[in-house]
């Protein structure tokens, strides 16, 4: 009724099944798991900068630094 439709699995216990769209269940863990290495930086995971710039430039330092090991 307000136009959402199910990215995650349903309980399996639940009485009324709905249908998810796997492939966006996929998308969406690898962005959140993305995310969960990011916060595993305390600079970004407590948001020590100020500045919108300045940690934006951290973010991508960390995420240069991820992506070589």
């Amino acid at each position: 009724a307000r136009g959402t439709e199910p990215v995650i699995p349903n309980n399996p216990t639940r009485k009324n099944i709905q249908p998810f769209d796997a492939q966006a269940y996929k998308r969406r863990n690898i962005i959140e798991r993305t995310f969960c290495r990011l916060k595993d930086w305390r600079r970004i995971a407590t948001r020590y900068d100020k500045l919108a710039v300045n940690f934006a430039a951290t973010c991508y330092l960390a995420a240069i630094c991820i992506w070589w090991s």
